[in-house]
């Protein structure tokens, strides 16, 4: 190297922060103490109660899955969060069955023409897909009829409940009458 040339500076050393009370590294002061300060919010937690009456409480773990399975928490949180992992065209056929029921529940037309319209865009779509699994079967639904028919069912479901509602008025009034004489 010529002699002429500049070295580069040497570069100053970070400082880094230090413990207050030991004037060590605070870094690794925390990584030290970091299993007592776990063990300490533990027991302030405990005494705040904020582990009692947790669910599963005082129950045995249960079956664990075999011995060397190692997605046995898989399975259980499949199982204790009822997710069903199906193929898309088994799905669009379950669906496809409760969706008349779905849509009973809704009370806005037009949240029930979004419903229809996303399902049956999900049944084109899943047919365009050349993945493997079962063939989709499941027809598109017509939207008009289909809105049709919901108008009918909600309409029939408010007349029965006007009929419920002037049956039981009815029989407030043959009470009310039976108990003034």
């Amino acid at each position: 190297m010529p002699q002429d040339e500049e070295q580069p500076a040497a570069r100053p050393q970070r400082e880094r922060a230090r413990d207050a009370r030991t004037g060590h590294d605070a870094a690794a002061s925390r990584i030290q103490h970091q299993a007592r300060w776990v063990d300490l919010q533990i027991q302030q937690a405990m005494e705040r109660g904020e582990f009692d009456d947790l669910p599963g409480k005082g129950k045995p773990l249960g079956d664990l899955g075999a011995p060397h399975d190692r997605d046995w928490w898989l399975k259980k949180l499949i199982e204790r969060e009822q997710i069903t992992v199906l193929p898309e065209a088994l799905m669009l056929r379950k669906e496809d069955a409760e969706l008349d029921a779905r849509l009973d529940r809704e009370t806005a037309e037009k949240v029930v023409w979004g419903i229809l319209e996303d399902f049956n865009r999900r049944i084109v779509a899943a047919r365009r897909q050349l993945q493997g699994g079962p063939p989709v079967v499941t027809p598109t639904r017509d939207v008009e009829v289909e809105v049709e028919q919901w108008r009918e069912r909600q309409r029939a479901k408010r007349q029965a409940v006007r009929a419920e509602t002037a049956q039981e008025r009815t029989r407030r009034r043959w009470f009310r009458r039976w108990f003034r004489r």
